[in-house]
């Protein structure tokens, strides 16, 4: 008689096997008996018939634990098994992980955001500044601020937003390594929020320069700072929301942006903006966020901005070079960037640019401008606030002659200035005449505070 085995044993830790003499595989005599683990020499022993009911149950069984594992590995492609004692089984994940090459620089193919980090955490840094100012009380006070930058030469200059470091005493540079340097200021330019530092260091990586001219809506990009100061050199991405956004900043001045919804907080000012192909298109520079602090207001996210590069690239260029930006117009005043008081409009003082401070030797003093004039026309355009006045000399070269109608004491004046042009000098002539005018603010304001300390306030009784 012929008997046939199915090749599977019996597995001796609980688990199931199928009837070994079920299947079309002969046995031969001196083959080892799979039950009795002993030779046949005569062929394998014969065993009493399963009953068919035994034989129902067990075909069941076995097709219930085919079905079950052959449908786990098919809905899992990626896994394979891990069977213990029992019916428990554990997967073990077998995928090949990403490798990051990040031994050359090729903008032509798109990158991974993983390979955006590994080529540009080393661009990228950390900056913490010192600020020393005067109080009220004519104390001086120490504070501290944080945000971003970005490596833009092998010799150590960076780039980063002129709010960043503006009036700061000492700048310090973290790099991912932890790496510290301390950095001097080269220039910067308020009206566009940019500046370049530098520290004594050679041999860095600097980033890649990209057009953001090119980049449409929809488009991926992603950028490394230090959100909060504290969360260093984290990475978020997102997309480009719009371009050409026309952005009104807390100051008061409009600045042509790049929205995005990649995460931005403080500290990321600053830090670059990457296209998908791990170029700078872009420099992050401000979040919006709604009006009020009340719990109640609407919570706003997902609105970021940043800087085109096209609109700076230039004036970055010049920093390096000069340390200031050539051919910007200044009018050798400061204004106050809030609007005229409604209570003062309502006696008839006209909305319009505050003058602050007139800086000695400069083309709005030479053209008869005084503290407390009001501007409210330069040339053919309505100028109802401080914000409305510097946007509006932007839109100047220095040497151009502009007309300024002026409000004084009750009067409308007609003055001719020739703008002159924003230097190291000249910028270093306005910072000096607005400080001596803080001082003399801080001055009136200990005088008036000593003079009502009588409960009853100062009658001249």
């Amino acid at each position: 008689m012929d008997y046939y085995n199915n090749n599977q044993n019996e597995t001796g830790t609980g688990g199931f096997q199928n009837d070994p003499f079920s299947s079309n595989t002969p046995f031969f005599p001196g083959d080892i008996d799979p039950l009795h683990n002993e030779e046949m020499p005569n062929g394998p022993k014969k065993r009493k018939p399963m009953s068919k009911k035994t034989k129902g149950t067990l075909k069941i069984v076995a097709l219930c634990l085919v079905c079950a594992l052959a449908g786990g590995l098919v809905a899992n492609p990626l896994y394979s098994a891990i069977t213990g004692s029992g019916s428990t089984t554990i997967y073990t994940g077998n995928r090949t992980p990403t490798q990051v090459d990040t031994a050359s620089v090729n903008t032509e193919e798109e990158l991974t955001m993983a390979e955006i980090y590994a080529k540009y955490v080393n661009s990228c840094v950390g900056i913490t500044v010192d600020i020393v100012s005067t109080n009220i009380f004519g104390q001086t006070v120490t504070g501290a601020a944080a945000g971003s930058g970005f490596v833009i030469t092998e010799d150590g200059y960076i780039l980063t937003n002129y709010h960043v470091i503006d009036g700061a005493s000492s700048i310090k540079v973290t790099f991912v390594d932890g790496t510290e340097y301390d950095a001097t200021y080269i220039g910067g330019e308020e009206a566009n929020d940019i500046a370049v530092i530098k520290i004594d260091a050679t041999g860095l990586t600097p980033v890649v320069i990209g057009s953001s001219s090119d980049m449409l809506v929809g488009e991926e990009v992603t950028t490394i700072g230090n959100p909060l100061g504290e969360l260093t050199f984290s990475q978020t991405s997102g997309i480009i929301s719009a371009l050409n956004r026309t952005v009104t900043m807390s100051d008061g001045r409009q600045m042509n942006m790049i929205q995005t919804d990649c995460a931005i907080n403080s500290g990321n000012s600053g830090g670059p903006l990457f296209n998908n192909h791990g170029e700078v298109i872009g420099i992050v520079s401000a979040k919006y966020s709604s009006a009020s602090s009340s719990s109640s207001s609407t919570s706003v996210e997902g609105l970021g901005f940043a800087i085109p590069m096209d609109d700076v690239a230039d004036m970055v260029s010049q920093l390096v070079s000069n340390g200031y930006v050539s051919g910007q117009p200044i009018l050798g005043v400061s204004v106050n960037r809030n609007e005229i008081s409604q209570e003062a409009q309502a006696y008839g003082v006209p909305a319009g640019a505050e003058i602050l401070v007139v800086t000695p030797g400069l083309c709005g003093e030479e053209a008869g401008l005084q503290a407390g004039d009001i501007v409210t026309q330069i040339n053919d355009t309505t100028v109802s606030n401080g914000s409305d006045l510097i946007n509006a000399v932007a839109n100047y070269s220095p040497g151009d002659t502009v007309t300024l109608t002026v409000y004084r004491n009750g009067e409308t004046l007609t003055l001719q200035v020739t703008l002159d042009e924003s230097t190291p000098e000249t910028e270093a002539q306005q910072e000096q005449a607005q400080q001596s005018y803080e001082e003399q603010q801080q001055q009136q304001s200990q005088t008036q505070q000593q003079g009502s300390s009588w409960p009853f306030g100062n009658y001249g009784y």
